[in-house]
């Protein structure tokens, strides 16, 4: 057992990253917070024939779903020395106490679940997400890029950049003075920025800022988007009729089709042949119907 040979980084290609196509709930908060958005898993595995890392992990995980019913953010070490595995929890700013409790404690078994013994990992629900890492494993940028997905509806009204830009210039500021968390709207955009706990206003203000200039470059004119940076996320949706009420968003009624984009095109490179031997597969069947 030991440390691997090279630093590992959570986005290098040794990862594998799950592309979802789907419906995506909007920026508007709802009460179903523990739909899955992404997952990240380092390739290499726990060497553990003795059980070590397997028995670090539990209680890692124990200590961190206990502390989710007082705090939406907290840090948690178990084990020592190279065999020491460090994690992180935090929930969205306005879930309650015990809606933060209820999210992360289905973390862990998705961890086991989508990552197995990967000696890092990453799950994303929509609101709260876990990361742990082994000693020793290379930390990516604060900013760099883990998910991004893009609503498919463009914007059609003009002024609708306007309107956008200054709800996100409203989100920078509210997350430096707001504990880095804030959600606002304005003019029919409604907008969503949270930084990771331990980050400082300042480094707050800045990793937000970066994710509005990435979802700027990325969605373009699209009525909504998500960026997710290492340490913090962002996401914003234009309602052209009025943002809807809490109870509308909870319906259901406020969904859109979007397509999800992560680092890594595995996944999506998988999708793509699926589709084309479905393709093949029909044209095969219409063409035995001539014969």
């Amino acid at each position: 057992m030991g440390l691997p040979p090279k630093p590992l980084s959570l986005l290098s290609l040794s990862l594998n990253f799950l592309t979802i196509l789907g419906f995506f709930p909007s920026a508007k908060p709802s009460t179903d917070f523990t739909n899955l958005v992404y997952k990240g898993c380092a390739d290499q595995k726990f060497q553990d024939p003795s059980g070590v890392y397997s028995k670090t992990l539990k209680p890692l995980f124990d200590s961190l779903v206990s502390q989710s019913s007082t705090k939406n953010f907290s840090t948690a070490t178990s084990g020592e020395g190279q065999s020491s595995i460090t994690g992180l929890y935090q929930c969205r700013g306005d879930l309650s106490n015990s809606q933060c409790y209820t999210c992360v404690g289905k973390l862990p078994d998705l961890c086991t679940k989508l990552c197995g013994k990967a000696i890092a990992a990453r799950v994303q629900l929509s609101g709260c997400y876990m990361r742990y890492e082994l000693a020793g494993f290379k930390q990516v940028t604060a900013t760099e890029l883990l998910y991004k997905v893009c609503g498919s509806t463009k914007a059609s009204e003009s002024g609708f950049e306007e309107k956008r830009d200054t709800a996100f210039g409203m989100m920078e500021k509210g997350v430096e003075g707001g504990d880095g968390f804030y959600t606002g709207t304005y003019e029919s955009v409604y907008v969503l920025g949270q930084c990771e706990g331990d980050m400082g206003g300042s480094d707050c203000g800045d990793c937000v800022n970066t994710a509005v200039e990435r979802v700027k470059t990325e969605c373009g004119d699209s009525i909504s988007g998500q960026i997710y940076l290492h340490k913090c996320y962002i996401s914003y949706s234009y309602y052209p009729t009025g943002v809807p009420s809490q109870s509308s968003a909870e319906s259901g009624q406020s969904t859109e089709k979007t397509v999800a984009i992560v680092v890594g095109g595995v996944a999506a490179l998988g999708f793509g042949i699926a589709c084309l031997m479905c393709v093949r597969t029909a044209l095969k069947k219409h063409h035995s119907s001539k014969h």
